[in-house]
């Protein structure tokens, strides 16, 4: 899948972005073949995950939100929450396994799922870190997430699934960087057609995951979680 030239609902205005974090828009070189050691993907300072984490969201979200930090062993709860969020730093193997920057160190992607996403989509990144502790190799990776979703081991969608991703310190790949300040929301399967999804004209962009089953929506947003602009996008 290629071309990243989205149209983007904004505040009210139709605009036209590009989508690095897409899988349509993946970087054509693999500079990243093979998984670093494990330490490049931890942050030693668990305070500063804790917070890079919340900065997902609004504090009005994120402060009552449970926190989950990255240690050797996995990832835990570091922070008890009282709203049924739980915000938490993505690294770079939440990505689909073909995509070249599976293994990237440096990607750090604060979310802030909602108590539906939370309860269910977030299952497949936690799966996939213990796969990735394990040693577990792309291709085995894949192979494991298919099984469980054949079996039925993983949870099915909850309705209502949002995710938010305003972090100004997000970095979510070597091409988009932080990218823009953004939510997403869930479905199951394939549904961008039926969304008529990036589509000329269209307000909707997607993209679909065929590994995790699941297309996700975006919608850009003209702050940061901290209330300061994001970067502009053009009309």
């Amino acid at each position: 899948m290629r071309g990243n030239n989205i149209t983007v609902f904004a505040f009210g205005a139709v605009v036209a972005v590009s989508c690095p974090i897409c899988p349509r828009a993946q970087v054509e070189q693999a500079p990243y073949p093979k998984m670093a050691p494990f330490v490049q993907y931890l942050i030693p300072d668990e305070n500063a995950e804790i917070a890079l984490a919340r900065s997902a969201a609004p504090t009005s979200i994120s402060n009552a939100a449970e926190v989950m930090v990255l240690r050797r062993d996995g990832y835990t709860t570091s922070v008890k929450g009282s709203n049924g969020f739980v915000c938490i730093v993505e690294r770079s193997w939440a990505n689909v396994t073909d995509d070249p920057q599976f293994w990237n160190p440096k990607v750090r992607a604060p979310h802030c799922f909602n108590a539906p996403a939370a309860t269910t989509f977030l299952a497949f990144f936690l799966m996939k870190t213990k796969l990735v502790l394990a040693g577990k190799s792309k291709a085995e990776i894949a192979a494991a997430i298919a099984s469980a979703l054949d079996k039925k081991e993983l949870p099915s969608l909850a309705p209502e699934t949002l995710v938010y991703m305003m972090s100004k310190q997000q970095y979510l790949n070597d091409v988009g960087k932080s990218w823009h300040p953004h939510v997403m929301f869930y479905a199951s399967g394939d549904t961008e057609k039926s969304w008529g999804a990036n589509l000329p004209g269209s307000p909707v962009m997607s993209a679909y995951d065929p590994e995790q089953r699941v297309t996700t929506f975006f919608v850009v947003v003209g702050e940061w979680s901290d209330g300061t602009p994001g970067p502009p996008t053009s009309h």
